[in-house]
């Protein structure tokens, strides 16, 4: 066994809460130790948030099942973890009290090295990193990786996840996934940071990027396994072309030596999460795409936190365009939305301008009264802002070519706004506890502020000292200059299908209150907020269009027996532990599922779901657990099957190829590998009923 790598780079002090150091540099480039990339003095969340918590009068409702404490204890290396972990039940769930599909045992807070379901549920795993998807692809090989083969095989580390429906194919469907970056020490024995091959590199940027592959359902038992060299199967990795559209294509911004027509970019870097679209395609938000380029040197590149040096990966010794000194407008033509058709497998996907350019973590769709998309986007970086897009035209019904033509120009008009949130307390009440302001809740109202309109004749800036292309390349600085609201980390943003309301995942902020940052405020009610919370947003008339909305804090996150922890009023007695909200999705029933990332409890991150409305309305419940080192990503929630991504399974701090961390989903002996899993209820019927 050779000796541990040192961890080369890392800042000194520690790092967030629940996150190993290993994490911070491949996911994000250590964002959490570089300087705030937002110096603007425009009001912070947490200044402004003064009230949203309304205790009402205490739930009388019966209680869900009191949470067990800390977990089933840690599981060694050396156990084998199960691939398709066995419940504690057999058969039939027993009947439980809940929400409507909430009514499930909850899982306990544990540390086991598996993914851990409730009782009377069944899991598989549907595909892991490196499985072949299109013809001619080899089956993984750790110790034999190729560039090639891994063009054609499943990539790293997936997070957005969308099941699509295949028409015409009985029993199967479509689905579509992020590769949001990849962990070269959990990839490759022997690896030197100091000193990556050009092989290693070159499969690193094969690894990256999106995945579409078909899935079989066993109509017996629920399973989902992958069709292999089905005709829709798609790999595009971060050197495949993809189009710039809008109106930033032709920029001089977004024009290079290899690209002088600024239309055409290869790849797509650290997608997150993401959305699907009424017309039937996918988005997907390109996030921490500072780190992957060396040597910014503008005040731009600095607001956007791309670094004056070298990169971690060193990917800037293989190809000029990720050196700045070199390139300086390749950086220019990331952190965009892509839009996937994943029904056309010829298709160039393409880069939506008009969505604005940041660090998006989602992209959610709802549609206009009369049929025009809005958009929403969170921009995860410390104290930044959450947005919409609002398009112009109106989408087309049917499959015809025309409307599908149609469909997809529908995200390169309309007008790109920012959110500014106002509370409704004194500032003297809000003390940094998160005790509730006198008036009892943490709650306001906002607005959304223009930042730029496109049409098919041009785009027009509304930020004054701004081209309407400058507010779209660099739309930090068009939030900064119109006075957006900063926030605790905004990720992903959804919609409620069944109600309208937009809920925002703030996942955390330790540097709240501490030395010379921000204090508290109504929206970030605790000072070192190192366990987050979510926003529910009304848009005014619960029309999305509106550029009015009210708000208030449906959950604040962490430990039920902390007194500054909430849960929308729900007895706190009741309901799971949760730390860190980040992907989150809807049921058919308007229940809120809730992934988690980097968990400051102790426990491993898992996927929780919160009724929304009626008597159980903040009844929260944790549905499954991830592995050692693992964030629970995706996820999907059908009527009979949830789905979640894995994503880096083993990356705990010194952890190796050589001194695993984990051993999911295969077992000792074998590598970690990051997954997809399915989970259904082993008597056939809907979750949670």
């Amino acid at each position: 066994m050779r000796k541990l790598l040192p961890l080369i780079g890392t800042p000194s002090g520690s790092h967030p809460a629940g996150r190993s150091a290993l994490t911070c540099r491949f996911r994000c480039g250590d964002a959490c130790f570089h300087e705030v990339p937002n110096t603007s003095d425009n009001e912070y969340v947490g200044d402004v948030v003064a009230g949203a918590l309304s205790r009402r009068s205490v739930m009388r409702a019966a209680a869900v099942v009191t949470v067990a404490a800390a977990g089933a204890g840690a599981a060694g290396v050396a156990a084998a973890p199960q691939a398709e972990a066995a419940p504690a039940a057999q058969g039939r769930p027993r009947p439980q009290k809940g929400a409507r599909g909430l009514r499930f045992t909850p899982v306990p807070p544990n540390t086991r090295d598996a993914v851990t379901v409730p009782d009377g549920y069944r899991q598989n795993v549907v595909i892991r990193w490196g499985e072949p998807i299109l013809r001619g692809a080899p089956a993984f090989d750790p110790e034999r990786q190729s560039a090639r083969a891994q063009a054609g095989q499943f990539g790293y580390n997936c997070d957005f996840l969308a099941l699509l429906p295949l028409k015409g194919e009985r029993n199967r469907q479509l689905l579509v996934a992020n590769h949001e970056y990849t962990d070269e020490i959990l990839m490759f024995r022997d690896y030197d940071p100091e000193n990556p091959t050009r092989e290693q590199v070159e499969i690193a940027w094969a690894a990256h990027g999106l995945a579409v592959v078909a899935l079989e359902e066993d109509r017996g038992n629920g399973r989902l396994t992958a069709v292999s060299r089905h005709h829709l199967n798609r790999r595009l990795t971060a050197t495949s072309e993809f189009r710039l559209t809008g109106p930033v294509a032709g920029s001089d911004l977004v024009k290079t030596s290899a690209d002088p027509t600024g239309t055409r970019v290869l790849g797509t870097l650290n997608n997150c999460s993401g959305g699907t679209t009424p017309w039937g395609t996918t988005l997907h938000g390109e996030e921490n795409f500072n780190q992957y380029f060396a040597n910014g040197g503008s005040a731009t590149d600095k607001r956007y936190g791309i670094g004056t040096g070298a990169t971690e990966r060193k990917w800037e010794r293989f190809d000029k365009r990720f050196d700045l000194a070199q390139e300086p407008n390749e950086a220019h033509r990331f952190g965009w939305v892509v839009e996937l058709d994943p029904y056309d497998p010829q298709s160039a996907p393409r880069k939506r301008t008009a969505l604005g350019r940041f660090k998006h973590e989602a992209a959610t769709v709802r549609l206009t009264h009369d049929g025009r998309p809005v958009v929403y986007s969170g921009d995860d970086e410390r104290f930044d802002y959450f947005y919409k897009f609002v398009g112009s035209k109106r989408m087309r019904h049917g499959n015809s070519r025309a409307a599908r033509e149609h469909n997809l120009s529908l995200l390169d008009e309309g007008t790109l706004y920012v959110a500014k949130l106002t509370g409704d307390s004194p500032a003297i009440d809000i003390d940094g506890t998160g005790k509730l302001p006198k008036d009892g809740e943490f709650d306001g109202s906002g607005e959304w502020i223009p930042l730029a309109t496109a049409t098919a004749h041009g785009a027009v800036s509304h930020v004054e000292g701004m081209t309407a292309e400058e507010v779209f390349v660099f739309t930090r600085l068009a939030g900064d200059k119109v006075g957006a609201t900063k926030m605790d980390r905004p990720e992903d943003i959804e919609p409620n299908p069944v109600t309208g309301k937009v809920y925002v995942a703030l996942t955390n902020n330790s540097n709240r209150g501490t030395g010379a940052n921000p204090k508290a405020d109504e929206a970030n009610p605790r000072h070192a907020n190192k366990h987050g919370h979510v926003l529910e947003l009304t848009e005014r008339w619960n029309r999305p269009e509106s550029t009015r909305f009210a708000w208030s804090l449906f959950l604040v996150a962490g430990d039920p027996e902390d007194p500054s922890t909430y849960f929308a009023g729900f007895p706190k007695d009741a309901v799971s532990p949760i730390s860190c909200p980040d992907n989150v999705a809807f049921d058919a029933h308007g229940n809120l599922w809730i992934s988690t990332d980097g968990s400051a409890l102790g426990s491993h991150d898992g996927l929780f779901g919160v009724a929304t409305r009626g008597e159980r309305r903040g009844e929260l419940k944790q549905f499954l657990t991830v592995p050692t080192g693992a964030e629970t990503c995706g996820p999907v929630v059908q009527d009979r099957r949830v789905l979640v991504a894995v994503q880096h399974p083993g990356e705990v701090d010194g952890a190796t190829v050589e001194r695993p961390a984990s051993t999911w989903p295969d077992g000792p002996g074998s590598y970690v590998r990051p997954a997809v899993v399915a989970v259904w209820r082993a008597d056939g019927r809907d979750i949670g009923v």
